[in-house]
């Protein structure tokens, strides 16, 4: 039933999509398949509001406003250079936002190519003030920042390698040396490329 005073956007044409996609990319880079996600429920039901959408991208495409292309390779680099991820955390947002599997893997492959991981993800603990474990609680805190560095999207190998670094005491890397003895949660090549749920999910509102 629907609330009283509510009203039912008009659908728009070519021309009306095409103005709402232009500043809806002036706001944000976006992906093809987000854009086209936004225009749908503003164009017109059928054949005639999905010809609409296709000769928009195409367009705007032309014009070099839309490139999914050039929005892997600008998200990789504020997130590995700025937010310093770790690559499967990276490669699933990607993949969320509806790139497709080859080119983040190509873009991925370039990005992190000379990126030592074990590196970035000190760079990542600095950036995000976790600190040392100590005390009674060490071996929970231990846990909770393996989590998390799991989370952003470090291999369980690399995050074992830090938290070895801060020299903890035995009891409180109980925990990463379970971790480190499963053969299937150490394994590099990216075998859980589509299980979004490993990783930090998107929160990504829709404009109204």
């Amino acid at each position: 039933m629907a609330f009283a005073g509510t009203k039912k956007r008009e659908p728009v044409g070519e021309a009306g999509l095409f103005e709402y996609a232009v500043v809806a990319l002036a706001r944000r880079m976006r992906t093809e398949r987000d854009l086209r996600r936004l225009m749908k429920p503003r164009a017109e039901d059928g054949e005639a509001g999905a010809r609409a959408i296709d000769a928009v991208v195409a367009r705007l495409k032309e014009l070099n406003y839309l490139s999914d292309e050039r929005f892997a390779e600008d998200y990789t680099r504020v997130r590995k250079e700025h937010e310093k991820l770790g690559k499967r955390r990276v490669q699933q947002d990607l993949m969320q936002k509806g790139v497709t599997r080859e080119l983040v893997a190509s873009t991925l492959e370039t990005a992190y190519e000379d990126v030592d991981e074990v590196t970035l993800a000190r760079q990542y603990i600095a950036r995000k003030r976790i600190k040392q474990p100590s005390g009674e609680n060490a071996q929970k805190e231990t846990a909770r920042a393996m989590n998390r560095l799991l989370r952003a999207g470090f291999s369980s190998r690399a995050v074992y390698k830090v938290l070895r670094e801060w020299k903890l005491p035995e009891h409180a890397l109980e925990e990463i040396e379970t971790v480190a003895a499963d053969a299937e949660v150490l394994a590099e090549p990216e075998e859980r490329a589509g299980d979004s749920d490993s990783y930090a999910r998107q929160n990504d509102r829709d404009d109204d």
